[in-house]
């Protein structure tokens, strides 16, 4: 019987910031990370785990690129249209 809600591995955790990239899908993640927890004879984790993790990972993703972004812009090394740019694809 498989263990009910086991924390996610470390391991899994890093599949999950690997895999995430514009464009995939959380359904794809989770399909590769659970690739990776058999290979390594883990127990699979569920949909929602790897949800949570990859949610946490844009979270944090999109605050360091918009930080950058905008301290890019006061610096003029990147012009206004970047950063316009960026609020469209946050929408």
């Amino acid at each position: 019987m498989p263990a009910a809600a086991p924390r996610l591995d470390a391991r899994l955790i890093a599949a999950a910031e690997r895999f995430d990239r514009p464009g995939v899908a959380i359904a794809e993640i989770h399909r590769r990370v659970g690739g990776v927890a058999e290979a390594l004879g883990l127990t699979r984790p569920s949909y929602q785990q790897v949800r949570v993790v990859v949610h946490e990972v844009r979270a944090q993703r999109r605050n360091t690129e918009l930080g950058q972004l905008l301290l890019d812009v006061t610096l003029s090394t990147k012009t206004k249209a970047a950063l316009l740019n960026a609020f469209d694809e946050l929408a």
